[in-house]
């Protein structure tokens, strides 16, 4: 799909035509085919144009942050990573969900999600989509999946004493996949990075134990050669190629594993990522994009009901059964079409209800750039250390808001 000029198209009512909604949105294959629906039901009142953004998420957000800074009415409708709501309305950049149009985005749709779309408990935007990790493990190896990191290194262990595929793969190199995979362990030890108001940096001792958990992973000998340089796509495809007995990742790789070794993927099983402590289930990290309303935007109120035609339930299905993102809707994952496309959908849904957010903070981003230096290489982490190390750097991050890195 090519991506769209930084400054393309202000719209066609500026030539007179229906107002053009322009939707700058992360790539997603078949989205197309939702603006197309949602066009069709605005009766040609307004249309959506889908301006794709670049793949990187670092990349999408300096082209929004650059736009949005300089008051650009270009853009009306930003699909936004988790991540950034609170930082952009922060900033005054997204409008706040008011009345009818915020009564229909809480209605039936998850907590987790819910919660990162607020900002000092306003509603600024809506929640597209979701998305958590899974353990994915190999059945003709582990005939139970473990549910601790310890019990998850353990069967590694045996399993390289045998002579079999063993490795836990997962992501380790410093990006924000370390922060997710840490954040995950910290929050299944009942750990605090941030006070409640997102205002103070904390680092408890539940954090130290998930810096201790994190160290004992990385030094343990059962994981990859590269996992300090581990990122999503290359984790697939070393577990793919059989290497591996448990895979720590995105539901993305259960359809990619599918098409790419068919006999492998029957030897797949999924579970709840493992714990800290046996009896007290992970809490797992949640990702995801929501959908916000630009400040700038000439065109907000048909711009909140194109955010609401794009996120409704009839849509989330379909995104999820041709895109493979988890919706943000409990009730889609009854529909019947949803357990053949995503056999793992129970164990998602688990996940969702009882989830990791990342710190809530309009200084995320600067956070997360310093949490996955400090973190880096996970093999050096000294707990106590490092918590004290993180403390001070996560301080200092809270400083800045709403700035380029």
């Amino acid at each position: 799909m090519a991506l769209v000029a930084p400054l393309a198209a202000c719209g066609a009512d500026d030539a007179g035509g229906p107002p053009t909604i322009n939707l700058y949105y992360p790539p997603e294959q078949n989205l197309q085919k939702v603006v197309d629906d949602c066009n069709a039901q605005a009766q040609g009142r307004y249309e959506i144009a889908y301006r794709v953004l670049p793949r990187q998420a670092d990349d999408q957000r300096v082209q929004m942050v650059r736009r949005l800074a300089a008051e650009d009415s270009g853009m009306d409708l930003l699909g936004l990573d988790v991540t950034w709501t609170q930082e952009f309305a922060s900033a005054d950049w997204i409008r706040e969900w008011t009345g009818q149009d915020k009564a229909e985005v809480e209605q039936g749709t998850l907590a987790g999600p819910l919660d990162t779309a607020r900002y000092e408990d306003k509603l600024y935007a809506a929640p597209k989509n979701t998305n958590v990790q899974l353990l994915w493990y190999r059945k003709d190896l582990v005939p139970q999946p473990p549910t601790t990191w310890d019990q998850m290194i353990s069967a590694a262990q045996q399993l390289k004493d045998q002579g079999k595929p063993y490795r836990v793969l997962t992501m380790g190199a410093q990006y924000e996949g370390l922060v997710v995979l840490y954040n995950t362990l910290a929050e299944s030890a009942g750990g605090k990075i941030l006070s409640d108001d997102g205002k103070q940096a904390v680092m408890d001792d539940g954090t130290v134990r998930a810096l201790e958990q994190l160290k004992k992973f990385a030094t343990s000998g059962v994981t990859s050669p590269s996992f300090s340089n581990a990122t999503e796509d290359p984790v697939r495809l070393e577990f793919q190629s059989g290497s591996g007995a448990f895979q720590v990742n995105w539901p993305f790789v259960y359809p990619a594993m599918q098409e790419a070794n068919p006999e492998l993927a029957k030897q797949v099983g999924w579970a709840r990522i493992p714990g800290i402590d046996e009896g007290t289930p992970s809490k797992v990290t949640i990702g995801g994009v929501n959908l916000a309303v630009s400040s700038y935007s000439k065109h907000p109120e048909m711009s909140f009901e194109a955010a609401r035609c794009i996120r409704s339930a009839e849509h989330q299905k379909f995104s999820a059964i041709n895109d493979g993102v988890p919706p943000t809707i409990e009730a889609v994952y009854e529909e019947p079409e949803m357990t053949e496309a995503y056999p793992m959908k129970d164990t998602i849904l688990e996940e969702l209800k009882d989830p990791a957010t990342r710190p809530l903070t309009p200084a995320y981003q600067s956070i997360s750039t310093v949490m996955s230096a400090v973190l880096s290489p996970p093999s050096a982490i000294n707990a106590q250390k490092t918590a004290d190390e993180l403390r001070g750097a996560i301080a200092d991050a809270l400083q800045s808001k709403g700035v380029l890195p």
